[in-house]
């Protein structure tokens, strides 16, 4: 059993006396593979950690191999609400314990043997970093993308802040709270900066259809922009000259509509009397989050405003009432309802007793207008273009798009947080900063209770005088998210001593014509409507003034998959199902767990933790130890006459399938066939040469780089950054019979031949004949029986 203690701490500081993964500049062939990076909280890396960063790792180290310039950075997403409530809580200053957190994440990332580049190591809490961000901010409102509004915001009196819609959830109560807390949110109009990223609402679109993002991510992000094309309508209200416009994409059912729903805030709701139900209600609604009623409620309320509408073409009266199933956002804040042909109207009619009205028959297999005046009996489409044609004509339809996607709202009122580079003189007028302007230092961050930042309370800061006039500054800061939408940017400005260098600089387009797009972005899909948004936005305005030489950010996202606690429930500490990395490195060493993390499964694939099965990784380790130390100390077994060209084939069809499963981020397959060959190993008296050993820890040091650095120096061999990835020799391969490893509930239990005719019911039958496959399953149930072609047999009971 190896010392894996003694070993890792060996090679960690050789690998950083020899620079081992310093970002190289010496060829076109380049890949960026990124982490999203982390929030470094007191609680530091739990095991779903590793995860993503192994994987990125594994690329990073396959593709440094295979002769690319790899940039590999990692930093720390600093700034924001959670180090400013624990500070609050704790009565610590953020600044302090943040970089403490951050000491302790990268002391546990080197434990882990990530081959990041520290030199490109970041921090947005660092001035060098935010004078950028800062320079971003300023560059939107010159544009015409940021300007302060009045607006209706999610009010947190427990945070002391604004939230975006993202932050805001719905209780076990129905009562709106904060994601953070739960701490009760209201609607409260208040001033507030805003980036008009409805402005990019298409070419975030556009741009999804030439990236390769997960189709749920893709999905989630389209949803979220919400693009609808369709009309706006005007009805008038009964006994007025006013109308009220409403959106539908279903023009060609207006005779269907039998009543209209306006969203509890429309501009409406002020002008007319109130009665108490109406009241009630409309506090009601504010104690429902925007998320809530994007994703659909599943009780949809409403009550009858009191006023009605003239139909624009029957000229029938409908009233208008007010519901939680519509949004103000979206469209004019107003809907048609059509029972017939709406599940949501129709759940709501039958609730309310409202009329239903038929509009649509099916006849000789086409779909006809009923109970629509002289439009009855025309086909659809035909009817429709009839119907915009009338309307239009009567002034009282206009074609529309529409988007679900609402401005960002870019302030918060809290401390911890870049601050906007901007004044005010006494008349509101704004002034941007030439210089970058430094979060002050200060004692009490407590929120003020009149809703301002802390930053109100430090008088010295706020006001100024220049050139005789009086100025004050901004109290708000910038939201966490400014910093993360373009921190990807900052590793490739960022030098070895510490500089940025400037981000609309020659050199700098030079080096983002150099590294962009990131090649491979791993994280979790919790981002896909926050920060891969607002990071797309921020690029694309970027590329439009210029400073990038494409358009969009990231070209591969990946989402991992959940890592489950022994339970089989999401780990957290009131659970007490969290598994620290750190106990795992120290009893069984770093590249066990990395090795078990992407052994467990697909990598986007929720997975549950197993004791029993990390030890048995360790096992595994401990044998390759073994059988590469017999041949390396005992040279008498090296025999160059022994060829076996079963063995060769064995050799050379691991190298293939390694390289295939690495390229298709099949990681448990790279690792089942690296078993694949260590049993083929342990079946040899005699060794021809140590080339295939050499090869196999090549192949092995992506994913347990510490202990194939040690054997590979124990075969007297050079240091891994020295080597290249193996290539295969198809020549040798014996084409009939491939190797196929037998996992049964996670474990690998046995190998099978495959030959060239043979089908999936023969290799399950061959499984299921095996000894040690059968020892497993007798008298069990198979719950599932997998089988991907050439690589692997799983079956779970």
């Amino acid at each position: 059993m190896y010392n894996h203690t003694k070993i890792e701490k060996k090679w960690q500081k050789i690998w950083d006396k020899t620079n081992a993964f310093k970002t190289t500049d010496k060829n076109d062939k380049k890949f960026y593979v990124l982490d999203m990076f982390p929030y470094p909280s007191a609680s530091g890396l739990h095991v779903g950690h590793p995860e993503g960063y192994t994987a990125t790792d594994i690329i990073a180290r396959y593709k440094r191999l295979n002769g690319f310039d790899v940039l590999h950075p990692i930093g720390w997403d600093a700034f924001g609400l959670p180090a400013e409530q624990y500070a609050l809580n704790t009565g610590n200053h953020p600044a302090d314990f943040t970089q403490k957190n951050i000491n302790s994440f990268k002391k546990q990332l080197k434990s882990l043997g990530m081959s990041f580049d520290w030199d490109k190591e970041i921090d947005t809490t660092d001035p060098k970093f935010y004078k950028w961000t800062q320079w971003i901010f300023k560059k939107l409102y010159e544009n015409n993308l940021a300007e302060i509004k009045e607006i209706d915001v999610n009010w947190c009196e427990g945070l002391g802040t604004v939230l975006a819609n993202e932050e805001v959830i719905t209780d076990e109560n129905g009562n709106k709270v904060s994601e953070r807390g739960n701490f009760p949110v209201i609607k409260k109009p208040m001033r507030q900066w805003v980036l008009k990223i409805t402005e990019y609402a298409e070419k975030l679109l556009e741009g999804l259809e030439r990236v390769d993002f997960p189709e749920s991510l893709k999905s989630l992000q389209e949803n979220w922009i919400g693009k609808s094309e369709g009309y706006t309508l005007k009805f008038q209200l009964e006994n007025s000259n006013k109308y009220i416009e409403i959106f539908t994409t279903r023009i060609d059912t207006i005779f269907g509509a039998s009543f209209l729903v306006i969203a509890p805030e429309h501009e409406i709701i002020n002008s007319i009397e109130k009665n108490k139900e109406l009241v009630e209600f409309l506090e009601y609604s504010k104690t429902i989050s925007e998320r809530d009623r994007v994703s659909g409620l599943k009780d949809k309320v409403g009550v009858y405003t009191g006023i009605n509408a003239v139909h624009p073409i029957t000229k029938k009266i409908i009233p208008i009432w007010t519901s939680n199933y519509v949004l103000n956002s979206y469209g004019t804040g107003a809907v048609m309802a059509v029972p017939s042909e709406d599940e949501r109207d129709l759940e709501f009619a039958k609730k309310y007793n409202l009329e239903i009205i038929n509009i649509i028959q099916r006849q000789d297999n086409k779909n006809i207008l009923i109970n629509s005046d002289a439009f009855s009996f025309l086909e659809l489409d035909k009817a429709k273009q009839k119907i915009v044609e009338f309307l239009r004509y009567k002034n009282i339809a206009r074609k529309t798009i529409s988007y679900k996607l609402r401005d960002w709202i870019f302030s918060r009122q809290r401390y911890w947080g870049e601050p906007f580079p901007v004044y005010f003189d006494e008349n509101d007028n704004v002034y941007l900063e030439e210089n970058i302007v430094e979060l002050p230092y200060m004692e009490n961050i407590k929120p003020s209770k009149t809703g301002e930042s802390p930053l109100a309370n430090n008088s010295n800061w706020l006001h100024f005088e220049k050139n005789g006039k009086k100025y004050r500054r901004e109290t708000n800061t910038m939201p966490q998210w400014a910093g993360s939408s373009w921190y990807f940017l900052a590793y490739i400005l960022k030098n070895a001593d510490g500089t940025y260098i400037d981000i609309d600089s020659k050199e700098a387009y030079k080096r983002f014509e150099k590294w962009l797009p990131v090649d491979l972005y791993i994280g979790g899909q919790e981002h896909a409507v926050g920060h891969l948004i607002y990071s797309r936005f921020w690029h694309k305005f970027l590329y439009d003034i210029k400073i990038l030489p494409i358009d969009e950010p990231f070209v591969k996202v990946v989402n991992q998959g959940m890592i489950l606690g022994t339970d089989g429930q999401k780990m957290s500490k009131s659970k007490g199902n969290v598994i620290n990395p750190d106990d795992i490195v120290n009893e069984l060493g770093a590249d066990t767990l990395r090795v078990y993390e992407m052994f467990m499964g697909p990598l986007t694939d929720t997975k549950e933790w197993n004791t029993d099965t990390i030890k048995g990784i360790r096992k595994w380790l401990d044998r390759v130890e073994v059988i590469i130390s017999k041949f390396a100390e005992n040279k008498t077994l090296i025999k160059v006459e022994e060829k076996n060209n079963e063995f060769t084939s064995l050799w050379q069809l691991t190298i293939k399938e390694v390289t295939d499963a690495i390229e298709k981020l099949k990681f448990n397959i790279a690792i089942s066939k690296l078993m694949v060959f260590v049993n083929g190993l342990y079946k040899l008296n005699f060794i021809f040469s140590l080339e295939p050993l050499k090869d196999f820890l090549i192949m092995l040091s992506l994913f347990a780089p510490h202990i194939s650095e040690e054997l590979l120096e124990k075969i007297d061999e050079k240091q891994i950054k020295d080597h290249t990835w193996p290539q295969f020799n198809e020549n040798l391969i014996i084409n009939n019979l491939l190797k196929i490893p037998v996992q049964v509930n996670g474990k690998i239990r046995a190998i099978i031949d495959k030959e060239e005719n043979d089908s999936e019911e023969t290799l399950f039958a061959k499984a299921l004949e095996e000894k040690n496959v059968v020892k497993y399953i007798e008298n069990k149930v198979i719950k599932k029986k997998i089988y991907v072609k050439d690589k692997i047999i799983i079956i779970n009971i």
